[in-house]
């Protein structure tokens, strides 16, 4: 049977872009595509965008398949379809996660939960997606009331069990192999840049020279942040380029950023000349020449990381390099919070996770000197 799908489309008017879901029968499915919309509007970043288009139409083939109608399903329906999500692979024939199931349910709550809002389907189909729970444990800074009142949350009522894995970080021989393999000045900055900053992708593309206040002392600018650093912030970008975080930050930056920067200003100069573009990173090895940097500019090149080092290399990992160090370091929590731009600090908690070579250390450490008979 044939299956919904999500597609990119690209006005005729503006040549804006937009995710849409299609159809069988290729018509733009009106509710989703209007959720997709929705996301837009509210700022997500074009990754969650497309991810959630996929999960939609997923959803919606599922439903056609076992004859449901998606405005009307029960409970039970969407738990034979979290079922069903964890016994089937995905297209790849690789077997879905707890984290991968959860982040689809994810989508399809907020599908649901959109479409009540706006009309387009009963509230009580999105009123059962959530269920009254009493928290055991509560995170810190949560604030339970004098007599525990707030401990009752409304909590989602489907979720798969899912691990928590130490985030990927790369070694310090992985950064070298990668860093050998960065041919031009403009990869070597933007390698660095990651890896010293803990920047997302989407925050490293949308930079604008504007942002870029490399003096010891930027107050001239009008900027009160002492020593060199980066601002981050929240914006439409003519590449799609977009900050997570609606709160703007600023992120101190190393040496190795400054005379990285420097080399990739020299070579930029050279290639594009005055290309009249503000963002920071720019083509410079293909068409056209001096236009803003894009999503898939980044994803080749680090695929391209990927086949000559022989490991897997991806942005984020970069960024969790970063935070893996500087909590090593020691550094508080509450500090690589903020220079991690996360808006709990739970989301930071995960790089407290002990790894399993940090376990093993930790016992052949005080094994080494222990005598047995």
């Amino acid at each position: 049977m044939d299956s919904f799908r999500a597609e990119r489309a690209v006005s005729p008017v503006d040549g804006s872009e937009q995710w849409v879901v299609l159809d069988p029968g290729y018509v733009v499915h009106r509710e989703s595509s209007d959720f997709l919309r929705g996301l837009q509007g509210a700022g997500r970043s074009p990754h969650t965008i497309r991810a959630y288009a996929g999960r939609a139409a997923l959803f919606l083939t599922w439903c056609q398949e076992q004859g449901t109608d998606w405005r009307q399903i029960k409970l039970a329906e969407l738990a034979r379809f979290k079922h069903w999500l964890e016994v089937t692979p995905s297209r790849g024939g690789r077997e879905r996660s707890g984290s991968t199931v959860n982040a689809i349910l994810t989508a399809l709550c907020e599908l649901l939960r959109f479409c009540a809002r706006t009309g387009l389907i009963e509230a009580v189909v999105a009123e059962q997606l959530s269920e009254p729970r009493w928290l055991r444990f509560t995170p810190p800074g949560f604030d339970a009331g004098e007599s525990g009142q707030f401990r009752t949350v409304r909590a989602r009522a489907l979720k798969a069990r899912a691990q928590a894995p130490f985030p990927e970080a790369l070694t310090d021989e992985q950064v070298t192999v990668v860093l050998g393999c960065c041919k031009r000045p403009r990869e070597r900055f933007l390698v660095i840049l990651l890896l010293d900053t803990g920047l997302r992708i989407g925050e490293a593309l949308g930079l604008r020279r504007a942002d870029m206040h490399l003096l010891p002392d930027s107050r001239t600018l009008g900027c009160a942040t002492i020593g060199a650093h980066v601002h981050v912030r929240h914006r439409a970008n003519p590449n799609g380029a977009l900050a997570k975080s609606r709160f703007p930050r600023t992120v101190p930056v190393s040496a190795g950023v400054l005379d990285s920067y420097a080399d990739y200003q020299h070579e930029r100069s050279g290639l594009a000349g005055d290309d009249g573009t503000d963002l920071v990173l720019v083509n410079l090895y293909h068409e056209p020449v001096g236009a803003p940097m894009t999503y898939p500019a980044a994803k080749d090149f680090f695929d391209r990381l990927v086949r000559e080092c022989g490991f897997p290399v991806r942005p984020h990992m970069l960024r969790h390099t970063a935070a893996t160090g500087w909590v090593r370091a020691g550094t508080d929590l509450d500090v690589v919070r903020a220079l991690l731009g996360h808006a709990s600090l739970a989301s930071t908690s995960v790089y407290l996770h002990a790894r399993d070579e940090d376990k093993r250390r930790a016992v052949e450490a005080v094994a080494a000197g222990r005598r047995y008979r």
